[in-house]
């Protein structure tokens, strides 16, 4: 192949003595991003495999898509409705593309900016776990963010969430969640809800928006005391041509991303299902109690919940790792979203705020797991005795 007599021409260059040693670690990432590495393992037990960690980012990226694209699209449809015109599907996927590639680029050139930056002075590999995170950052920010913001927001969240634990598969945190945790406590009108998530209408810009349109998410509607309705029709929240963040609107979408997740045995259906569970639970003890006066269930398919539990709460590295902690922090992580939406209504969204609660409790929570095994364990041994 051409590309890889190319890449082995000019390895020499950047490896040990070469003109551009210094830049070792960059031309490895290159390089192991295009082709599989030819490094084997030569003794201990190791699972020889093709799918090293850049394949695996890579479905996630691919699963990633559906959601990615049809946020692409809504974003363009809820322009047209909010100008009261018929753009056609192109037309609207179009105008929503060019208004959300600006802030993937930001995301991935001040991201993996960093980690190289990392990677070349420590002289380590750059580490993979970007390629899923670089993406992440854009699909759960609102279209109308200044780039600025995001910049600064995924450079804390590469630096503080992520390098200062030792990189990829050390950090305590979602680095994507970081991103927007930051510009929340830092920015918060810009991301709160406060303002409205569709591009073009603002508070100040309200010049030809039709009559009846107010692009308030559903969530912002049943913040309202007394709320008995989302301002959308259910189905049009589940398919998501609803206002929202770029890639959190559509649970379908998100679901048909969640099948690709655990058909390449990539997510926890355990941390994934018990997410649902434990939202689904806490909306029916506050529905049952009278303190919210619509479906439970309804908080499953609007704001950031679907997308927080397929791609967020199934975090291999920041969620539990033992199959009974990922029962216990997946059903938490949804009891609390529900929880944190239905009792602090000036902030509608409690999806980030409980998956980064439960990032923090997930090793406890794995500890006391064990803890509990090696109990059973030794009092089978006593009984055997």
């Amino acid at each position: 192949m051409a590309l890889r007599n190319f890449m082995d021409k000019i390895k020499p260059t950047f490896s040990e003595g070469g003109k551009l040693s210094f830049l070792a670690s960059t031309f490895d990432a290159f390089d192991t991003f295009l082709f599989v590495p030819n490094t084997t393992t030569v003794k201990g037990a190791h699972i020889r495999d093709c799918n090293d960690m850049k394949r695996t980012m890579i479905m996630v990226v691919l699963a990633l898509m559906p959601a990615m694209l049809f946020g692409m699209y809504n974003i363009g449809y809820q322009h047209s409705l909010s100008i009261g015109v018929t753009q056609g599907v192109w037309a609207d996927f179009w105008f929503g593309f060019l208004k959300v590639l600006p802030i993937i680029v930001v995301s991935y050139v001040v991201g993996l900016g960093i980690e190289f930056g990392f990677a070349q002075s420590r002289g380590h590999e750059v580490n993979e776990g970007f390629l899923v995170t670089g993406l992440l950052i854009p699909m759960i920010m609102p279209v109308d963010i200044p780039l600025w913001m995001v910049a600064v927001a995924t450079a804390f969240a590469v630096i503080f969430g992520k390098e200062v634990f030792g990189g990829t598969g050390m950090n305590v945190f979602n680095p994507a969640l970081v991103a927007r945790a930051f510009i929340f406590f830092a920015y918060t009108p810009s991301i709160s809800g406060e303002k409205v998530w569709v591009a073009g209408l603002t508070a100040a810009n309200g010049k030809g928006i039709v009559d009846g349109f107010s692009g308030a998410t559903a969530l912002e509607h049943l913040a309202q005391p007394g709320a008995t309705d989302m301002g959308f029709s259910p189905m049009d929240a589940f398919l998501g041509f609803i206002p929202g963040c770029v890639g959190e609107t559509s649970t379908l979408a998100i679901l048909i991303g969640a099948v690709i997740l655990l058909g390449a045995g990539i997510a926890s259906w355990r941390t994934m299902v018990s997410v649902f569970v434990g939202g689904l639970a806490m909306g029916y003890l506050f529905e049952l109690t009278g303190v919210i006066a619509y479906p439970a269930w309804w908080h499953l398919i609007i704001g950031g919940f679907a997308f927080g539990a397929v791609f967020m709460a199934t975090d291999p590295v920041t969620s539990a790792q033992t199959n009974t902690g990922k029962y216990i922090v997946g059903f938490m992580t949804g009891a609390i979203a529900v929880l944190i939406r239905v009792v602090n209504p000036a902030y509608p969204e409690g999806m980030m705020l409980a998956i980064l609660f439960m990032n923090a409790f997930a090793p406890l929570v794995d500890y006391f797991v064990v803890e509990a095994n090696i109990k059973r364990r030794n009092n089978r041994v006593k009984l055997v005795k």
